[in-house]
């Protein structure tokens, strides 16, 4: 089976850090995209971090868990985490899981 690859490309603006996912988020992907928001914040945190989703052909139950902790994390830091052009399927497990309203999610 092959490993399932997330990339991530970074586009900072002056109060505001992109992260574009392409991939999967799962159990083995997890640790590459909490270190890199953990980074983010650790350093001078922006006003908001943006998770942009279109790329995200996969999550599972780890991946949902991740994206709850790194929100918490980001609202601990005065940031604000939020998900941005969020497919349908992927729209449809946070509704079924309840966890829609746990997550910002923008339309832009």
């Amino acid at each position: 089976m092959e490993r399932p690859e997330l990339s991530i490309t970074v586009q900072r603006a002056p109060d505001e850090v992109i992260l574009q996912l392409a991939g999967e988020i799962d159990v083995l992907t997890v640790t590459e995209l909490s270190n890199l928001v953990n980074d983010l914040l650790a350093a001078e945190p922006p006003g908001r971090i943006v998770l942009d989703m279109s790329g995200v052909t996969f999550c599972d139950s780890q991946g949902l868990g991740t994206l709850v902790v790194l929100s918490r994390k980001a609202q601990h830091n005065q940031t604000v985490l939020a998900l941005a052009n969020v497919g349908d399927f992927l729209m449809r497990v946070l509704d079924i899981t309840g966890l829609r309203s746990a997550l910002m999610i923008s339309s832009s």
